[in-house]
C-alpha cells in the first residue's frame, strides 16, 4: 500500500510504493536513473492512479482541512478560558459547548464518509487487482498474437518467394508459349503454302491427265477416222441373185474368161462398213462415253437423271409423327432426297446418318462418316445417288450413298465451309466457306476451277443455271456470273443472312436473317418485289438457321429458338400453324419433302421430329 502524505496545497502524493503481492518496498519517484524499466513503469501507472484518484478525494481532503480549523479554534478558545476564568462569561461558554457538540457531530460525519470513502478506496483496488490481471492476461494473449504474427508473417515471405517462383516460371511458360505461337503461326503459313503448292500440282496433275486423254482420245479418233476411210475405199465384188453363187477366191483367169464372155454380168460395190452403221455408232458412242468419263468419280449411271415425284400441293403439318434422338450431339442440317423416301441428317458428332421414310415414321438405313469435324451443310444431287456436305474441317466431301468412305474430298478453304450445293452441271460443285471466298470444283479433275473472292463472311448459297447466289453477314444477297466471274446485283437483307433457299422452278429465293423476319425475293422482276414474313415469338436461334420453301412454293417453314415449327402461307403473308411443344432446344434446320408429305426438324439437343397432316 502506498504511503499518502497531504501538501500544503491538499493534494495526496505517494513517497513510496509496497507491492501487495511480493511484499518488496518500491523506490520512491526520486530514485535514480540506476533503477530497473519496470519499477518506472509501476511509478507512472500509480501517479495515473493519483491522478484518477485525485478527484475523488477531494471532498475528503476539504473537509479534513475544515476539521483542523476549527479544532485549531477550539482549543485557542479552550486556552483562552483556562487562563482567565474570571472574564469567561456563561454566554461564551455556552457557545463554546454548543460549537464543541457541533463539532463532535461534524468529526463523526467526517468519519463515517472517511471510512465509507475506504470502502470504495478497498472497492476500486479490487477492481484495480482485476484489471491488472485482465491486463496480464490481455498480455499474454498479445504476446501469442504477437507470436502468431510473426508466423504469419514468415508464412507471407515464404508464400511471396514461392509467388516470386511461381512468377519466374509463368514467365518461362509465357515466353515458351510465346516462341510455341510463333512456331504455330509459322506453321501455320506452312501449311498453307503446303496446300497451295499441293493444289497447284493437283491442278497440274489434273491438267497433264487431261492433255494425256485427249491425246489419247484424239489417236482413238485418228485410229478409228483412219479404219473407216480405210473401210470406205475396199471394195467387194460379189454375184447378181440371179447367178449361181460362187467363191469369192476365183482366180484371175476366171475373171478374165467372165469379162471376155459376150454375155457380161453383173456387178455392185460395197463398202465394208457404213460410217453409219449401228456398231461404228455404238464404237463412236462408247469412245466418246471414255473420254467424257475419263477418271472421273461420276459414273455413267450417275449422268442419266432418275425420275423425280412432282408435287402439285404441299400439305401443311399438324402433328408430330415421330420424335427420335437422331445423333449423340446437337444435328446442324437436315435434307430430304429428290425422290421423298430418304432423309440425311448431319451434326457436331462428324457423322450424317441416312434415314428411310417408310410408313410416317424414320428408319436408320446407314451412317457415312470420314469428317474429321461436324457437318454444317448437306445436299442430295438431283439424282438421289450421292450426297455432298459441308464440313467444319475446312472441306467439302462426297460420298455414294452405298458406300460409307468419302469418295472425294475437297480442300483448299483456309476456314470452315458453310456451305456446299450442286451446280446446274451434276460434274461441278460449289461451296462457301468463312474465309469469304466462293469456290467452283470440277468432280472430274477433283481441282477448283474457279475462286470467287468476297468481302464478307458466306453463311449459305444456292446454285441456278449460270448463276450462284450467297448470302453473307454483312446483310448482302449477291448473285454471281459464273460464265464473267463477277457479282451481277446485289440484294440487301435486314441482318445476318443465315439461310437461302430457291423455289423448285427457281423463280423465287428465300432469306432467313438474324433481324427474325424471312423475304422472299420474286428473281423474275428486275425490281426483285419483296415480301417479309414475321410472327410473334419467332426468334432466329443462331447463325446457321435454316428456313426453306415447300415443293409448291405456297409455304416457307422456319424453326424458333424456343423449339417451335413456323410455317407461314405465301399468298396470305399471313403465319399458317405453329408446331410446338416437341423441341427442347433451338432448331437448326428444317427440310421439306419433294412429295410435300413430311416436314422434317432437328434441333440443337440432337433430335430430329417428323411432322405430318396425317
Amino acid at each position: 500500500m502506498a504511503a499518502v502524505t497531504v501538501n500544503s496545497r491538499g493534494v495526496m502524493t505517494d513517497s513510496a510504493v509496497v507491492s501487495e503481492r511480493s511484499g518488496r518496498v518500491l523506490a520512491p519517484r526520486g530514485s535514480g536513473r540506476s533503477v530497473e524499466t519496470w519499477k518506472r513503469d509501476i511509478v507512472r501507472q500509480l501517479k495515473n492512479r493519483d491522478l484518477s484518484q485525485h478527484v475523488m478525494f477531494q471532498d475528503l481532503i476539504r473537509f479534513y482541512t475544515r476539521l483542523l480549523e476549527k479544532t485549531s479554534l477550539a482549543k485557542g478558545i479552550l486556552s483562552c478560558s483556562v487562563r482567565h476564568p474570571s472574564s469567561a462569561s456563561s454566554s461564551s461558554i455556552s457557545s463554546m459547548l454548543h460549537q464543541n457538540n457541533q463539532l463532535k457531530k461534524t468529526t463523526g460525519e467526517l468519519a463515517y464518509q472517511v471510512v465509507e470513502l475506504q470502502r470504495q478506496i478497498k472497492i476500486k483496488e479490487c477492481v484495480l487487482e482485476e484489471q491488472h490481471a485482465r491486463l496480464a492476461e490481455e498480455e499474454c494473449r498479445f504476446t501469442g498474437v504477437f507470436d502468431g504474427c510473426q508466423e504469419l508473417q514468415e508464412q507471407v515471405k515464404q508464400v511471396q518467394e514461392e509467388n516470386r517462383a511461381l512468377k519466374r516460371e509463368y514467365d518461362t511458360l509465357l515466353e515458351r508459349q510465346r516462341e510455341a505461337e510463333t512456331r504455330l503461326r509459322e506453321e501455320k503459313v506452312r501449311e498453307g503454302h503446303l496446300l497451295e503448292d499441293m493444289i497447284h500440282l493437283k491442278q497440274q496433275a489434273a491438267a497433264r491427265m487431261n492433255s494425256r486423254n485427249e491425246r489419247k482420245s484424239r489417236a482413238r479418233e485418228a485410229n478409228l477416222q483412219k479404219q473407216l476411210q480405210t473401210a470406205a475405199r475396199s471394195k467387194v465384188t460379189i454375184d447378181s441373185p440371179s447367178s449361181a453363187p460362187t467363191s469369192r477366191s476365183t482366180s484371175p483367169k476366171k475373171e478374165n474368161q467372165d469379162q471376155d464372155s459376150t454375155e457380161p454380168r453383173h456387178t455392185r460395190l460395197f463398202r465394208s462398213a457404213s460410217a453409219t452403221s449401228p456398231r461404228i455408232l455404238s464404237s463412236i458412242k462408247e469412245l466418246f462415253d471414255r473420254k467424257r468419263r475419263g477418271h472421273s468419280v461420276c459414273s455413267l449411271e450417275e449422268d442419266l437423271m432418275c425420275p423425280v415425284r412432282i408435287c402439285l400441293s404441299a400439305r401443311v403439318p399438324a402433328r408430330a409423327l415421330q420424335v427420335l434422338d437422331a445423333h449423340e450431339q446437337g444435328i446442324n442440317a437436315v435434307r430430304f432426297s429428290s425422290s421423298s423416301d430418304l432423309v440425311a441428317t448431319g451434326g457436331t458428332d462428324r457423322v450424317i446418318k441416312l434415314w428411310e421414310v417408310r410408313a410416317g415414321s424414320l428408319t436408320h438405313r446407314g451412317t457415312l462418316d470420314g469428317s474429321t469435324e461436324g457437318i454444317t451443310c448437306i445436299e442430295f444431287d438431283p439424282t438421289g445417288l450421292r450426297i455432298l456436305a459441308a464440313s467444319y474441317d475446312k472441306s467439302a466431301l462426297l460420298w455414294r450413298l452405298d458406300d460409307s468412305v468419302p469418295k472425294l474430298t475437297l480442300t483448299g478453304h483456309s476456314r470452315k465451309v458453310t456451305a456446299a450445293r450442286f451446280s446446274s452441271s451434276l460434274h461441278q460443285v460449289v461451296t462457301g466457306s468463312a474465309d469469304r471466298t466462293i469456290r467452283l470444283w470440277d468432280l472430274h479433275r477433283a481441282a477448283c476451277v474457279q475462286v470467287v473472292e468476297v468481302v464478307s463472311y458466306c453463311s449459305d448459297l444456292v446454285c441456278s443455271e449460270n448463276c450462284i447466289i450467297s448470302g453473307h453477314y454483312d446483310c448482302k444477297i449477291r448473285v454471281w456470273d459464273t460464265r464473267a466471274v463477277s457479282c451481277v446485283q446485289e440484294l440487301p437483307a435486314q441482318g445476318k443472312v443465315t439461310s437461302l433457299d430457291l423455289s423448285s422452278d427457281h423463280r423465287q429465293l428465300l432469306s432467313c436473317c438474324r433481324d427474325d423476319c424471312l423475304q422472299l425475293v420474286d428473281l423474275r422482276r428486275w425490281s426483285n418485289d419483296r415480301m417479309c414474313f414475321r410472327a410473334e415469338g419467332f426468334k432466329c436461334g443462331s447463325d446457321s438457321t435454316k428456313a426453306v420453301i415447300s415443293p409448291d412454293g405456297c409455304f416457307l417453314s422456319a424453326g424458333s429458338a424456343d423449339g417451335t415449327v413456323y410455317i407461314w402461307n405465301v399468298s396470305t403473308g399471313n403465319l399458317e400453324t405453329r408446331l410446338p411443344d416437341k423441341h427442347s432446344s433451338s432448331i437448326s434446320a428444317v427440310s421439306w419433302s419433294m412429295s410435300g408429305e413430311y416436314v422434317v426438324s432437328v434441333d440443337k439437343s440432337r433430335r430430329a421430329v417428323l411432322w405430318s397432316d396425317i
